[in-house]
């Protein structure tokens, strides 16, 4: 078998267009052992996974970086793994999140932008701070969180999601605080969490985590038809009409959006072929 993961398998096409430019689907991580036989070609070397994963799809959540800090040479090596319009998105450190007081972060925060992301370079997506579903919603306090994300490390622009796990949270005050911050609420696609999918940045952040390991592609057809309509009207700047908004209105369409859809849990050894499914309905 060649070592190249280029040659393992043919590649999901790049998305051809001005449209499909700024739209991105991918999976959460690459390190999955059922992935070995429902995705990754039969003896394909562990290191060479990322490489493999990275030309099958066009974005990745890292969610390692949520439980521990990673060095910037590991950085700097998937960087360098990875095809030149790849993009990573990172889990921010819980320990930013997981606390009673979301203003006393600020140390957590610098910790984490410090660490070494800048390494990502132009290959550096949005940073995801996820909030556990006990931690409801305090305006104030989330304000002076909010108010402690950076806007750029080095020379590279900084784009947060807030991901929300707590009913408080659908009300028009935190969609408003997040709009204030030009940060993007997470669009949760689950039974256990809240749907927030109004928006509230210059980018969209949708994690689906339905998907069934009785179908080959994790969603159903019409599901990923709905998904792909979804992500182009986001593209075009404009909401889709069939979401629920917590707000009454949606805002007018602007200008261009960038897109991020990831397949996360759910039936998370079907992720790779419903990123591929979805890819190939946006193309």
């Amino acid at each position: 078998m060649p070592d190249d993961p280029r040659t393992c398998h043919e590649s999901v096409e790049r998305l051809p267009g001005a449209l499909a430019q700024h739209i991105r689907v991918g999976i959460g991580g690459w390190n999955f052992e059922p992935w070995r036989t429902t995705f990754y070609p039969e003896g394909l070397a562990h290191t060479k996974e990322l490489a493999y994963a990275s030309r099958q799809m066009t974005a990745i959540e890292v969610n390692s970086t949520y439980y521990g800090s990673q060095k910037p040479a590991t950085f700097a090596k998937w960087r360098d793994e990875v095809p030149d319009d790849f993009v990573f998105s990172l889990k921010a450190t819980r320990y930013a999140t997981n606390r009673r007081v979301l203003g006393e972060a600020g140390e957590s925060i610098e910790r984490f932008v410090t660490s070494g992301i800048a390494e990502l370079g132009k290959k550096l997506g949005p940073i995801v701070w996820q909030f556990a579903p006990t931690k409801q919603f305090d305006a104030e306090d989330f304000e002076a969180f909010l108010a402690l994300l950076p806007k750029k490390i080095d020379a590279h622009h900084l784009r947060h999601a807030l991901e929300v796990r707590h009913e408080s949270f659908a009300v028009p005050e935190f969609v408003k605080l997040a709009r204030k911050y030009k940060a993007a609420i997470v669009l949760t696609d689950s039974e256990k969490f809240p749907m927030v999918p109004d928006l509230t940045g210059d980018f969209v952040y949708a994690r689906l985590m339905r998907s069934e390991s009785e179908r080959k592609t994790g969603y159903a057809a019409k599901a990923l038809e709905q998904w792909a309509d979804r992500a182009q009207t986001w593209a075009k700047g404009a909401a889709p009409d069939d979401l629920p908004r917590v707000e009454e209105k949606a805002p007018a369409a602007g200008k261009s959006r960038d897109v991020f859809v990831y397949f996360i849990n759910g039936a998370k050894e079907r992720a790779p072929a419903a990123a591929r499914a979805l890819l190939e309905r946006i193309g």
